[in-house]
């Protein structure tokens, strides 16, 4: 056993330990077993009665307190605490004796220190309950996952003013079952407070004890336009352009499942340039990938795009340093592929009746004895072991299954994203299917109309699109068209301002952090208090 006992020089221990603390001296400092034992005493001569304020210095007893503080050099720190007990020389007062304050030390009857419980009180908000328990442990800190909770409920709940703008959306304490309301600040994003459900009862009772909400910014839920209403009437309501754009989504989805049988008629897309063999048999091959085609498509552009520039082939050559026969080859290639040794077409004498063979194979004839006698039939200048070749590649060669076609929930992406997000194959499937369908070819066009309403805030239009919308009577868009004239003065607002529930969306993503982190077994009050002091 080492023991070290350092009585001496106290002043050291004072500034390190008690830093900041002018109310505790320290007499004695023992460090064994990995615990640094500090025994320390009140400085002040005497203190103020609690209930009267007359200051006393009469002691009448004295008591050890043991207070754990913040560990010190990776040892746990245990002050041992002499605690004096005053006579109140008041006679009129009902208090007899008072102990001894140590405020900026620890609060009464409190175990440990006041900078270790505000230590325990940010790991407990940061991590919750067990795995805040065991980063304390590694820390030295050494608190079970209640006293971390504890330490997190007793926390006050932060004060903050009434928002101008107020944010209104939902989260799920339980999915399909339990729901709550988070309400947010629109101009600071900062959560101001939670609502037990997700009814017009409790957001009413909100607004009506907090008076001065100018704008909602809200989900199109029911219950939230009827609670604003009733709680805030001067209050302008904005609806959310997420959630619009997020209806208009799901009604396209219906009108896309209703018109799937255009979705099956699909024609096989034909094959590009870039997919077709030199050869020209017609049998797509798989584009070169990796760094040397990555340099041959780059040199085959730029060569070309010199000559069509208007430079001479020699010039070129001078201009990139390459040889003449190297830019050459590059200048004849009609497509960067034909670059590659393995893409270069070799000339055969049965190039010419290569297209009847392959004719004559897709009819059922694969009988090379009869093709070959086909062949000199004509006159062809071909040998047995050239027909057989030929004829052994068509057969190894994979038949051509027509593509699938496109999904419900694919039209429905192409439809409702913008066209400089597709890709040009996605855009040429969507050209053919609008073509094949006059239907989804109309909901195409409200939907880009509907898109451009909301990129340009172009809301008081919205009366005109409901009327497209309901002349054309498509399944789907119809219906959320319709359903639009029901909330059409927050509609409009929210297609017209540029108010949003952007920063009540990202409160709704931070709140689902701290429900994983208290394992869903946390009650509401807890994950109130986590959701508002994070």
């Amino acid at each position: 056993m080492t023991v070290l006992a350092m009585q001496a020089d106290t002043s050291f221990w004072d500034s390190l330990v008690f830093a900041g603390i002018d109310e505790v001296d320290v007499e004695t400092v023992t460090a064994a077993f990995g615990t640094v034992d500090v025994v320390a005493r009140g400085r002040a001569a005497g203190a103020a009665c609690p209930d009267c304020g007359r200051f006393s210095g009469r002691v009448h007893d004295s008591y050890q307190r043991r207070v754990k503080d913040l560990p010190l050099g990776g040892q746990s720190v245990l002050i041992r605490l002499k605690v004096r007990r005053f006579i109140c020389g008041q006679d009129d007062c009902a208090r007899r004796t008072f102990a001894e304050p140590f405020a900026q030390l620890a609060i009464p009857y409190a175990r440990f220190t006041t900078r270790l419980n505000h230590a325990l009180e940010r790991v407990g908000l940061a991590l919750a309950g067990r795995a805040g328990a065991r980063l304390a442990g590694q820390l030295g800190l050494h608190a079970g996952r209640m006293t971390l909770l504890r330490r997190v409920m007793s926390l006050p709940d932060p004060l903050f003013s009434t928002p101008r703008v107020l944010g209104v959306d939902d989260f799920a304490i339980r999915r399909g079952q339990t729901y709550s309301t988070v309400l947010t600040c629109g101009e600071t994003h900062r959560v101001v407070d939670v609502l037990p459900t997700r009814e017009s009862g409790p957001l009413t009772a909100w607004l009506t004890t907090h008076p001065g909400v100018e704008i909602i910014c809200r989900a199109r839920a029911g219950a939230y336009a009827e609670g604003a209403r009733l709680g805030a009437p001067g209050a302008l309501q904005v609806a959310d352009r997420f959630h619009l754009w997020q209806g208009i989504g799901r009604a396209v989805e219906t009108c896309v499942a209703a018109h799937r049988e255009c979705l099956r008629s699909a024609a096989p897309p034909t094959p590009t340039s870039a997919d077709t063999p030199p050869d020209g048999s017609g049998l797509p091959v798989p584009a070169p990938a990796g760094r040397r085609a990555e340099r041959k498509r780059a040199a085959h552009a730029m060569v070309h795009e010199l000559l069509a520039q208007g430079h001479s082939r020699r010039a070129i050559a001078r201009h990139l340093g390459w040889g003449l026969n190297t830019v050459l080859r590059y200048a004849r290639a009609a497509h960067w592929q034909d670059t590659l040794r393995e893409n270069r077409p070799r000339s055969s004498r049965l190039d010419p009746y290569k297209p009847y063979l392959e004719r004559r194979f897709t009819e059922g004839c694969t009988s090379v004895t009869r093709l070959h006698r086909e062949l000199l039939a004509e006159n062809a200048p071909v040998t047995y072991q050239m027909v057989r070749a030929h004829i052994a590649s068509l057969r190894a060669a994979p038949p051509q299954a027509p593509p699938p076609p496109p999904t419900v929930r694919q039209v429905t992406g192409w439809l409702t994203r913008h066209p400089t997000a597709l890709s040009e194959e996605d855009l040429a499937a969507l050209k053919g299917v609008l073509a094949r369908c006059p239907e989804l070819d109309a909901a195409a066009g409200h939907v880009r109309d509907f898109g451009e309403m909301m990129a340009h805030r172009l809301g008081p239009t919205l009366p005109a699109w409901i009327d497209a919308v309901d002349g054309s009577q498509l399944p789907g868009l119809t219906g959320f068209a319709l359903h639009l004239l029901r909330d059409l003065d927050a509609v409009t607002a929210g297609l017209t301002l540029h108010w949003n529930s952007g920063g009540t969306e990202g409160a709704v993503n931070r709140i689902k952090k701290a429900k994983r982190q208290l394992y869903g077994r946390a009650e509401f009050a807890l994950l109130r208090k986590m959701i508002l002091l994070q």
